[in-house]
């Protein structure tokens, strides 16, 4: 069986959204410093959150610099290669990243996209996390070719996630 493709070729990807409290586009290499920031200053708040799952041992103490520049590495080629999607999370200037999404293939049945996110420790309390929460929501609708997009432990539990039967390959 083939699979279909993430993402249409012909579909453009939307690199930029935009409210008045945050601003999405593409992570790059670029975005080391503030990035690194981010995660360092919030390693609690990210694994009390838990953006990835309770399996999940991101963010640790030990991430260096380099391994987070391999990361972004990464996330920027995957980006080029329509395979997956992470944008930085900033302020509206630019000034401060405030965290980050990732929009990857689902591995679930009946869910075409998995969508991850998390912002900083500084930002809890705030309501930035439900802000992006509802405007990703709002651009994944609006902006996105996906028909059963999935917000693993926001609208539906990591429990209930993980009983989800697979893709059939």
């Amino acid at each position: 069986m083939t699979r279909q493709p993430f993402i249409p070729m012909a579909f453009d990807i939307p690199e930029r959204l935009a409210t008045p409290r945050l601003q999405l586009r593409p992570l790059t290499i670029h975005d080391l410093d503030a990035d690194y920031d981010a995660v360092m200053s919030s390693i609690e708040h990210l694994r009390e959150t838990m953006p990835f799952g309770p399996s999940h041992d991101w963010p640790n103490s030990a991430l260096s610099r380099d391994q987070n520049l391999i990361d972004l590495g990464w996330h920027q080629k995957e980006f080029q290669n329509r395979t997956s999607f992470a944008y930085t999370v900033t302020a509206p200037d630019d000034s401060q990243c405030l965290g980050c999404l990732y929009i990857y293939p689902s591995g679930k049945k009946d869910h075409d996209a998995e969508i991850l996110m998390w912002v900083r420790s500084s930002e809890a309390g705030t309501g930035l996390d439900d802000h992006l929460f509802t405007a990703v929501q709002e651009w994944i609708r609006d902006q996105w070719p996906f028909t059963a997009p999935a917000y693993p432990g926001r609208t539906l539990s990591w429990q209930e996630w993980d009983r989800l039967p697979p893709c059939a390959e």
